[in-house]
């Protein structure tokens, strides 16, 4: 006679850069090895495609294509899997600011923890009265690097690809250039052309975009004064 089959709990989340409602569920404990060998291996790859493989296998609606979504949806998608599937309350460990030494634990429900949408952001930037950018959110593969790459550095060049790649279209009156048709080199070349006021029209893009954010209140035990603190990115989560 054949084992009982366990049955798996379903839940649903509205994905912040559409609003679409999704159905997903939690991890089951071959994907939590999956990740827990990828996460020790310290390989980008490794760890991009366990992630990849896991939230695709978690995610129980049809249509969902996990490399196209937004940094801050698959932080926020990630966040809520785990909670499902180890305890929907978090302990952080936060320095308290006004001394920048003492730490206090503080728990969190991962309920409280949203998305953070800011005005003035937009994704189409005006860089002069000809030329507008169309710019699309960093990628798993970024989102990989933000959080799990021991190795990353945040260098001057690692932003400056990390804007290249993010740049969509560039759009005149006359003419839309999509930059999956010409070469990186040609994409750098271009924003090397940029005065100082135009590239930061391009920080503010990624200044603004939406954060997995989460603000609290800590008490310093020691100088019994109250912070406020925000926590920004998933990996804020996880120390």
């Amino acid at each position: 006679m054949p084992l009982p089959k366990i049955s798996t709990p379903t839940y649903f989340l509205t994905l912040p850069s559409t609003g679409k409602e999704i159905k997903y569920r939690p991890f089951l404990v071959r994907e939590e090895k999956l990740l827990v060998l990828a996460l020790e291996s310290e390989d980008p790859k490794q760890i991009t495609e366990a992630i990849k493989t896991v939230i695709k296998s978690c995610i129980q609606t049809r249509g969902v294509k996990v490399e196209t979504l937004p940094t801050f949806d698959i932080e926020y998608l990630f966040l809520n899997i785990r909670g499902k599937s180890v305890g929907e309350e978090i302990e952080v460990n936060i320095i308290c600011p006004d001394d920048g030494q003492t730490t206090v634990p503080v728990k969190i429900l991962v309920d409280e923890i949203v998305v953070q949408k800011y005005d003035g952001h937009d994704s189409n930037i005006k860089i002069d009265d000809d030329i507008v950018l169309q710019m699309r959110y960093p990628s798993l593969e970024q989102f990989i690097k933000n959080n799990f790459d021991l190795n990353a550095t945040n260098d001057m060049d690692q932003a400056f690809d990390l804007i290249a790649s993010c740049i969509d279209k560039i759009c005149t009156a006359d003419e839309v250039w999509s930059t999956s048709d010409v070469t990186k080199k040609e994409v750098n070349e271009f924003l090397d052309q940029m005065n100082s006021s135009q590239f930061k029209k391009i920080e503010k893009f990624f200044e603004t975009m939406p954060k997995l954010a989460h603000n609290i209140k800590v008490t310093n035990p020691n100088t019994k004064v109250e912070s406020e603190v925000v926590l920004e990115g998933l990996s804020s989560f996880f120390v």
